[in-house]
């Protein structure tokens, strides 16, 4: 695995060990002596997946302290580019975005600290996000900030969403508790 940090403190986009041969392809997406190795959480508790169909934006999802999470994100098919925001008030990155797109043929992933927010627009029918958390899901401690309200450019005009995710703060109004 190879570990690249993105602009976002702690955040790294993973290109993950793969091979292809005549018969398809092996990917390791996680590897926890390699996670550990760089310093970043390498114990997860929980995998769950979502299919998505074109044009849809999830999120701008998290959880809230003390259930908040480290995670693990990667595509299994279709494509989508994947957004994270840091919340972290004492980052040096706080209220940044950075973007990545991921697919079920780029073979990458990203690693996303606690305090940070995450969310997806999907480029293609039938893309399959794959999701690992250090902690498992805690209904009362879920949360998140409105997709468009902190300047980032996402790549859908009329955006597929849920109630719930329309539902969040702007984020000038979001008191981040990280």
């Amino acid at each position: 695995m190879k570990f690249t940090e993105t602009e976002i403190e702690g955040c790294y986009v993973l290109d993950f060990f793969h091979i292809q041969d005549d018969r398809g392809s092996f990917v390791k997406p996680m590897h926890r002596g390699e996670l550990e190795a760089q310093g970043l959480d390498g114990q997860f508790d929980e995998s769950f997946y979502s299919v998505n169909s074109k044009g849809v934006v999830r999120g701008m999802h998290f959880q809230l302290p003390p259930q908040d999470h480290s995670k693990i994100v990667y595509c299994t098919s279709g494509r989508l580019l994947d957004v994270i925001l840091d919340l972290r008030k004492s980052s040096p990155s706080y209220g940044k975005t950075v973007s990545v797109e991921l697919s079920g043929d780029n073979f990458k992933g990203v690693y996303l600290p606690k305090g940070c927010a995450h969310g997806f627009a999907v480029l293609e029918d039938q893309t399959c996000m794959i999701y690992l958390t250090s902690t498992v899901h805690s209904p009362e401690h879920d949360s998140g900030v409105l997709w468009n309200s902190f300047g980032f450019e996402w790549p859908i005009e009329e955006p597929i969403q849920s109630e719930r995710d329309l539902s969040f703060k702007a984020l000038a109004e979001f008191e981040s508790p990280f």
